[in-house]
């Protein structure tokens, strides 16, 4: 009898527990919606000079998912449709990125504080692997930054091949 108690209980705290992460999840997800704009900085290799660029995102969230649309056009007049789409289940996030040149890529990970911590799977190799990692944080209630991080094949260093900054339109 003391034994299916302690399991009872046990069940009871995992379910709450799980319920208190969901919730605070979809807070954050929440925070996240709506329209935003912002500039920053593209590096289409790891060796490459920076390229400054303008975005304009949608996003639309649900309980359990983000949806982030958008553009970002450099002063060159180049412009790249770009977009990642993120389901939250349990502890993780896992989802779509598209916008590289690769093709669609893979996203798996998890949130920290204010930001998604999120490892990256192109669809081909980009800068000698097809691995990279992309954070998605929150900044302040009207602010949102979005890099990209890779490994330079030649140095094995780490560099930031995007960094943009956004705020709530």
């Amino acid at each position: 009898m003391t034994k299916f108690f302690f399991m009872l209980l046990l069940a009871s705290t995992l379910t709450i527990v799980a319920e208190a992460v969901g919730a605070d999840e979809s807070i954050f997800l929440q925070s996240l919606q709506g329209k935003w704009a912002g500039k920053g900085m593209v590096k289409l290799r790891t060796n490459s000079a920076a390229v400054s660029v303008a975005c304009q995102f949608d996003s639309n969230t649900t309980d359990t998912s983000l949806s982030l649309d958008g553009s970002c056009r450099s002063m060159v007049v180049l412009s790249r449709l770009i977009g990642a789409d993120l389901k939250f289940n349990g502890a993780t996030y896992t989802g779509s990125y598209t916008g590289s040149r690769s093709g669609t890529a893979g996203l798996a990970g998890s949130r920290r504080d204010n930001a998604i911590n999120l490892d990256i799977r192109w669809a081909k190799e980009v800068n000698g692997d097809r691995n990279a990692k992309l954070l998605l944080e929150k900044v302040g209630s009207n602010g949102m930054k979005l890099t990209t991080i890779d490994v330079d094949p030649r140095s094995g260093k780490t560099v930031v091949t995007s960094e943009i900054n956004l705020l709530r339109q």
